[in-house]
């Protein structure tokens, strides 16, 4: 099946197309698309310009949720880049397009895979016959599943050489990275990399950085290098590291079981799993959603394998109760067991939520989940840092979320923030609560980053300590990590002026297309969604509430035509909001209350759009086509969200803004 690797007489490895397979261009013409998959029509790189190529192919696109249902990568496969719709809604590649269509090469423009971490996307291209992935540039997690499956990547360049009948030899498409990264795609990938490694053919030599100012993702990785104490390291080392824990859920722990158990056979076991978790959280309600019907026999499927998995090997036990999750990982996991100064590693790409704990946490593919949770440890390329100095306060009306819509159309679409850890603090962060910080590493990953993390101080020692029984916030504060003092920062140090920040809005495609909701002008909806784990914390409840609360006062509630949503992130969430009498406002004000988990926010749940011309306005993270239903999805903050609900448009908060005018 894969031919793309030869092997000289002096056994020099190298890249040579096959002439009977073909190469396929994403462009954003999709007729073009259409006729390279009907066989009408072959591209040569040479004739075309990267400028006509789709950028931004998230990997909703690539394997929507539905694909997702499967764990067998070859059954994944058949339905590749069934995310990928016309303007009509209907869809561009066919089941079975991508494997049937004797392609050896995908193209596509700049970052390549970004949103979700789910493994499943660059699953669906290899098991469909793909060897080579060209882009401009490609998300970090997308990248590092790419290269755990032994799949190579390169640039427009490289195609057009290999087009003109040239052979490269293997190595220039893998020197660019660090020796074990080297390792593990020129091994076939990372199960066939561990394997040799524990078997003693290929080594990893740990950093011998001098001693170096650091940043905070530098010292956290510096601190739990494998057989190594009081290391120092610097962005691009290659480093073993030690995990202190992690989490996988219903969506993708199917695969991991699945991989572990053909890799290491039935009886396989993971080291410390105490320190892990499985959750039941993203599929409780895919079943109320029409879409979802058929699809009730491979999510049970799903729901028995992550059972399975966890009396196999004893995890933790995050499952629903009676039908009712705990909540949503990310949040459960920072209320209960993400401490300061630890690492973390999750299947999901908003593990990155962690890092409003003081602690590097960011998501993975199943294999690499599969890989760490059996040795403990895993493989970590040190990522450079870019800093965000937060300066006063923010202004009614205005959220985290405002900030993050803001540094994703500023620092995020010129890819500033790619890749790197995204560092949080300044004096600015001390009139943001834990929430609020929470939110500002969740979307880092919108950011295409590597994760964020916020700075520790006495409020967060607080608020963690007041969640972990007989830990003192002396002990909590004892952990925290700060950068020293002249740490270097490759993507600069830039100052936030949060009393600038206006309310703010993603408009519909992708979270970067951002806008002042002044600026965006007079847009009517059918749907506010307000949840997910950005937006489901207890802080975002107040947000809700206090909006809610003025439009009760003013005899008004939902307006006529709109459905609203609120969804708690979690259990502990929901009791908040009873405690301070949430839940019969939300009855008064003519909300739909849901018990936690995901739902709308991956397309599982009440609020998603049914045609495609509802117009949503939504407090989650990501707004990619198709991924909360067909319609239009806006993104922005719990305070917008709940105005725009009230007043049957996309508006901003004011206080007062509900009441009558006063006439004379």
């Amino acid at each position: 099946m894969f031919t793309l690797i030869h092997t000289r007489a002096d056994g020099t490895r190298i890249i040579r197309l096959d002439p009977e397979k073909r190469v396929l261009f994403l462009t954003k013409d999709l007729e073009k698309i259409r006729a390279q998959l009907r066989g009408e029509l072959d591209l040569r790189m040479s004739d075309v310009d990267p400028e006509d190529l789709l950028d931004d192919i998230n990997t909703d696109v690539m394997t929507p949720a539905w694909v997702c249902f499967r764990h067998k990568p070859e059954d994944i496969a058949l339905d590749a880049y069934a995310g990928l719709v016309d303007d009509d809604g209907q869809r561009v590649f066919g089941t079975r397009a991508l494997v049937d269509g004797g392609f050896q090469v995908i193209v596509s423009g700049q970052r390549k895979g970004t949103g979700s971490s789910r493994e499943t996307a660059p699953q669906a291209e290899k098991w469909s016959g793909i060897e080579l992935v060209i882009a401009s540039s490609f998300a970090p997690i997308h990248e590092r599943n790419n290269i755990n499956l032994g799949q190579l990547m390169a640039d427009h360049a490289v195609l057009e050489r290999l087009q003109s009948g040239e052979e490269i030899p293997l190595e220039e498409f893998t020197s660019r990275y660090d020796p074990v990264t080297r390792a593990i795609l020129e091994a076939g990938g990372l199960f066939a990399f561990a394997k040799a490694y524990a078997a003693g053919k290929v080594g990893v030599t740990q950093p011998t950085t001098p001693e170096r100012a650091m940043t905070m993702g530098e010292k956290l990785i510096a601190s739990h290098l494998v057989d190594v104490e009081n290391g120092f390291v610097a962005p691009g080392d290659p480093c073993l590291v030690n995990v202190d824990g992690g989490y996988s859920h219903e969506f993708t722990t199917a695969q991991v079981h699945h991989f572990l158990a053909s890799e290491y056979g039935a009886d396989y076991a993971v080291k410390n799993p105490s320190k892990f978790a499985v959750f039941e959280d993203h599929l409780l309600y895919a079943t109320g959603v029409k879409k979802m019907a058929p699809f009730v026999d491979q999510i049970q499927t799903l729901r028995d394998m992550q059972n399975e998995f966890r009396r196999h090997t004893g995890v933790r036990d995050y499952s629903a109760e009676n039908g009712v999750s705990p909540g949503i990982c990310h949040q459960v996991a920072r209320e209960e067991f993400i401490d300061p100064g630890e690492f973390v590693q999750a299947t999901d790409s908003h593990t990155c939520m962690g890092g409003g704990n003081n602690a590097l946490a960011y998501g993975v593919g199943a294999t690499e989940y599969a890989g760490l949770i059996y040795s403990g440890f895993t493989f970590v390329r040190v990522p450079e840092s870019i800093r965000f100095e937060l300066q006063g306060s923010l202004p009614a009306g205005c959220t985290a979320k405002d900030v993050m819509l803001e540094i994703l159309r500023t620092f995020a679409v010129r890819e500033d923030t790619l890749d790197r850890v995204m560092e949080f603090g300044g004096p600015g962060l001390a009139s943001l609560d834990m929430d609020e910080r929470a939110t500002l590493c969740n979307m880092a990953t919108e950011c295409t980053a590597k994760t964020g993390i916020c700075e520790g101080d006495r409020l967060a020692a607080e608020w963690i300590a007041a969640r972990r029984p007989g830990k003192s916030v002396a002990e909590v504060e004892a952990a925290f990590v700060a950068p020293d003092d002249g740490a270097h920062y490759d993507g600069g140090v830039h100052q936030v002026d949060l009393s600038s920040i206006r309310p703010m809005v993603a408009k519909p495609g992708d979270p970067t297309y951002g806008t002042t909701v002044q600026e965006l002008g007079d847009v009517a909806i059918d749907i506010a969604y307000a949840g997910s784990c950005t937006a489901g914390k207890e802080r975002d409840l107040d947000f809700y509430a206090r909006v809610l609360q003025d439009a009760v006062d003013s005899g008004r509630g939902v307006a006529d035509g709109v459905q609203m949503f609120i969804q708690f992130g979690s259990r502990s969430v929901r009791e908040y909001a009873r405690g301070k009498g949430y839940l019969e406002l939300f009855e008064r004000a003519g909300v739909t209350v849901i018990e936690p988990g995901c739902g709308a926010c991956i397309g599982c749940g009440p609020g998603v759009s049914e045609t495609a011309d509802q117009v949503t306005v939504s407090a989650i993270n990501r707004n990619f086509s198709g991924r909360s239903g067909p319609g239009k999805l806006y993104l922005a903050s719990p305070l917008t969200v709940a105005a725009s609900a009230v007043e049957g448009r996309i508006a901003s908060f004011e206080p007062g803004m509900f009441r009558a005018p006063v006439t004379t």
